[in-house]
């Protein structure tokens, strides 16, 4: 009969790492949930909506600065888009909002800032090129997209947003404090397992992968940010969390591809891709993503050769 076994150094090594990255992040999972129940139930669509301007730079440049507002990551992100979409946002502002709000909402940086007090650089450049990159795509989206990117019209999405039940703003105190805590419950069960699986596949890479040759990837020019996305993408941490992550390849990859690890993970990874084909079609969200995954690397890669080596 078979048997297999760890030596203990190892196991030691996984629960260690994989306990740190867990309770580090915890807090702002669930400050992040509680913030967007809160908004969920209690702020209407239509307000937000009316508060977008109607000239396409201004309404782009809004939708970035209201993304501070929206203490959502990208897991409630979509969601809540659509509903907005369906009360009659622009696809362009959307669009915005679903690449600005997992990045420039203040749970997120206080997130980022905590795991890099010591690098200013890195979380001050998550944020200004979180801001660069969303603007820049909701103008192109704005200029290029001319054809209805809803899989279902937005009349008949309205419609049943609105059917059934009523919306979650309306109803008594009780009603709404119900759809609070349901809310919430969902949204952080729903962000802890991929939090649990992010901080157990960074346990294992720190446990038994050679760090001494990933470091020789983690430091090429081009070699580290490509490796870096690719784990943004099969990771798909919670932007309330992935700078713990991040911030435990440090001494490992270079500063400019832990930038290209946390603003491409909250705009594109395999969750929010399979989320986006529920909404969007699939040519929308395939354009989309290569406007996310060039945008993203250009400006991480200049960044890394340019100001943080």
């Amino acid at each position: 009969m078979l048997s297999f076994s760890l030596p203990y150094e190892d196991l030691l090594t996984f629960r260690t790492m994989f306990i740190s990255i867990f309770l580090e992040a915890l807090p702002f999972i669930l400050l992040g949930v509680v913030f967007s129940a809160l908004l969920q139930v209690f702020v209407s669509e239509q307000r937000i909506a009316r508060m977008i301007p109607k000239n396409p730079v201004l309404g782009v440049l809004a939708a970035c600065l209201f993304g501070i507002l929206f203490p959502i990551c990208e897991c409630g992100m979509i969601p809540v888009i659509r509903r907005l979409i369906a009360k009659g946002m622009p696809v362009y502002i959307a669009t915005v909002f679903i690449l600005s709000g997992p990045i420039l909402n203040p749970i997120v940086f206080f997130a980022t800032y905590t795991a890099f007090r010591s690098r200013p650089e890195i979380w001050a450049s998550r944020m200004g090129l979180a801001l660069i990159i969303a603007f820049s795509i909701g103008l192109i989206i704005y200029r290029v997209v001319r054809y209805p990117p809803l899989r279902i019209r937005a009349e008949h999405l309205y419609a049943q947003e609105n059917s059934g039940q009523g919306t979650p703003h309306s109803g008594g105190r009780t009603a709404k404090l119900t759809g609070f805590f349901n809310h919430m419950s969902q949204e952080f069960f729903e962000m802890s397992k991929y939090l649990l699986l992010g901080a157990c596949i960074t346990a294992l890479i720190h446990t038994f992968v050679n760090t001494a040759r990933l470091s020789a990837y983690g430091q090429g020019p081009l070699s580290s940010h490509f490796l870096m996305a690719g784990f943004a993408y099969v990771l798909s941490i919670c932007s309330n969390s992935d700078a713990f992550v991040a911030s435990s390849f440090v001494n490992v990859f270079s500063a400019g591809s832990l930038i290209t690890f946390l603003v491409l993970g909250p705009m594109l990874d395999l969750k929010s891709t399979l989320m986006l084909l529920s909404v969007f079609k699939t040519r929308f969200v395939i354009t989309l993503g290569a406007l996310i995954v060039v945008l993203v690397l250009v400006f991480s890669v200049g960044l890394d050769h340019l100001l943080l080596r």
